[in-house]
């Protein structure tokens, strides 16, 4: 019996984006970008499908003119650069300075007290919506539902990046309790935020526990400890196996992501961007082995 089809399906993550028609396809470009600079793969066809909510949000997209940080092809040779033990110490130090200038962002960090409610609502407010809005989150979760539905029976790898795993998780979670046969075969979350307690805090109130999903084979966190939004960037120690055993594994990564040069301030690193972890040696493995 030939396999099923495999397919990648991605879901964005905070702040308005570029319109509905370009914003899949960058993702998929670098995607591709990775796979050839860092494991020399030379195709340019990828099974990939895109979940899009900016415009539930933002009344238009954000314009090319208007947009720091757009995708596009990095100019070097050769792989990307591989996260390696030795480069922990000074990942850290970077992270730690990095908090030093994003104190109130992390107030979150505090514990789960009005303190993140407020913080969510100044520093993250799609987040902030996500939680307070009940339609806007059963509107977003039906997208991805919706979109999930439409590979029953294919091998799935669901990536969401930043807020979009946030969604990816909860929407997971909701099909684990009401179509329990369905599966995901690999969950992989990219600059996730939740390992904050805020988050963490909201997942126990609409769960039984805060674990992996039932219905995922597997969970992959790739994360790079600069990356403010990822600061708690081992999920392994928070969430529980699920009744497979399948327990998130976490994987440090270095995004590599610069803003292009014809911006201004070029070259200015950007720890959090979507393209420069799907562009990572570690992902590109995964995605390699699963296409």
């Amino acid at each position: 019996m030939p396999a099923p089809p495999s397919v990648i399906i991605g879901i964005h993550g905070l702040a308005n984006k570029p319109p509905s028609v370009d914003k899949p396809e960058y993702w998929k470009r670098a995607l591709i970008e990775g796979l050839k600079r860092n494991c020399g793969k030379t195709t340019n066809e990828l099974s990939f499908d895109f979940v899009y909510w900016a415009d539930l949000r933002y009344p238009a997209p954000i314009a090319y003119s208007e947009n720091p940080e757009y995708y596009y092809e990095d100019p070097g040779i050769g792989p990307f650069p591989a996260y390696h033990t030795d480069k922990w110490a000074e990942i850290i130090n970077k992270a730690s300075e990095i908090v030093g200038t994003e104190v109130n962002f992390l107030d979150v960090h505090t514990g789960v007290t009005k303190v993140g409610d407020f913080v969510l609502e100044r520093e993250l407010q799609d987040l902030a919506a996500y939680y307070a809005d009940a339609g806007f989150r059963e509107t977003v979760r039906g997208r991805l539902t919706d979109k999930l539905k439409l590979y029953r029976g294919s091998r799935i790898m669901l990536i969401g990046h930043s807020m979009g795993s946030i969604i990816a998780y909860d929407v997971l979670r909701l099909l684990g309790r009401n179509d329990p046969q369905f599966s995901v075969d690999h969950f992989v979350t990219i600059g996730s935020p939740l390992g904050m307690p805020h988050v963490k805090y909201k997942i126990s109130q609409e769960n039984d526990l805060v674990r992996t999903p039932s219905i995922a084979g597997r969970w992959t966190n790739f994360a790079d400890r600069r990356d403010v939004v990822a600061i708690e960037a081992k999920l392994g120690d928070d969430y529980e196996p699920n009744d497979q055993g399948v327990k998130v594994a976490d994987v440090p990564v270095i995004n590599a992501y610069r803003s292009p040069l014809d911006r201004d301030p070029p070259d200015k690193p950007n720890y959090h961007k979507s393209y420069g972890y799907l562009r990572t040696p570690e992902l590109s493995n995964v995605v390699r082995g699963f296409s």
